[in-house]
C-alpha cells in the first residue's frame, strides 16, 4: 500500500530528493528513526512563555529556548482504528536530562488530497497541511486551516488565532545528513516558535 505521502503528492513524490523519497515512503507497518541536532530553537514574545509551558502537558508545545540541543523523530506508520493509515510522529527535543515533545498524528483525506494533522496527545489542534515538492528536491509543508480541539468537538480557529507553519527538509547530500527548518507565524505577533537543524536515521 503507498504510504499518505506517496498519494498526496502524486507524480511529484518523483522530484524529491531520492533520500528523502525514502524518508517518507513510509507504508503501513515501517517506521523511521533518526537522531541529530538542533542547532537553534527560538520562541516569540516572553508574554507567551505561560501558553508554550501549558503545551507541555499536550507533548505540543515547551517553554525552552537554545542552541546545539540533541533531537530524535521517530515515524511510525500503522492502521488507525478507523482503517485509516497513519503517520504517528514523535519529535522529542533533550534540554540536559528533561525530554519535550513536539508529537503529532497524520493521516490523508483523499477526497481534497490533504494531510490531515493533529497535533497533540491528545489532540489539541488539527491543521490541514498541503505538501509541495521544489526544483531542487527538497519538500515544504505548510498548514492551511486550523481548529482547535476539545475531545470530540473541533472549532474552527479565525486566521488572527491560528499558528501557521512552514516546514522545509532537504538532504545535503555533501554532508549525507537531512536538515530542517521549522517556523511557525502568527498573523498578529508574528514569529511564534522556530527551530533548525540537521539529523541523520539511524542504523
Amino acid at each position: 500500500m503507498l504510504s499518505i505521502y506517496k498519494k498526496v503528492l502524486g507524480e511529484d513524490f518523483d522530484r524529491l530528493q531520492p533520500m528523502l523519497q525514502k524518508r517518507y515512503d513510509l507504508p503501513d507497518g515501517t517506521t523511521f528513526e533518526a537522531t541529530g541536532t538542533m542547532k537553534e530553537i527560538k520562541g516569540g514574545p516572553r508574554w507567551l512563555y505561560p501558553l508554550f509551558r501549558l503545551g507541555v502537558n499536550w507533548k505540543l508545545l515547551f517553554p525552552e529556548r537554545g542552541n546545539n540541543i540533541p533531537f530524535s523523530i521517530t515515524n511510525t506508520s500503522r492502521l488507525g482504528t478507523n482503517g485509516e493509515s497513519q503517520i504517528h510522529w514523535e519529535r522529542i527535543f533533550h534540554f540536559g536530562s528533561t525530554k519535550r515533545y513536539f508529537n503529532a498524528l497524520m493521516s490523508l483525506d483523499e477526497t481534497r488530497l490533504v494531510i490531515k494533522d493533529y497535533l497533540g496527545e491528545p489532540p489539541l489542534v488539527y491543521s490541514d497541511l498541503a505538501f509541495d515538492v521544489s526544483n531542487d528536491g527538497s519538500l515544504t509543508i505548510q498548514s492551511l486551516n486550523q481548529r482547535l480541539v476539545l475531545g470530540k468537538i473541533e472549532v474552527p480557529l479565525p486566521k488572527l488565532l491560528q499558528g501557521l507553519a512552514t516546514v522545509t527538509e532537504r538532504y545535503d547530500e555533501v554532508d549525507a545528513v537531512y536538515r530542517i527548518s521549522v517556523t511557525v507565524r502568527n498573523p498578529l505577533i508574528g514569529h511564534v516558535f522556530s527551530y533548525e537543524g540537521e539529523f541523520v536515521q539511524n542504523a
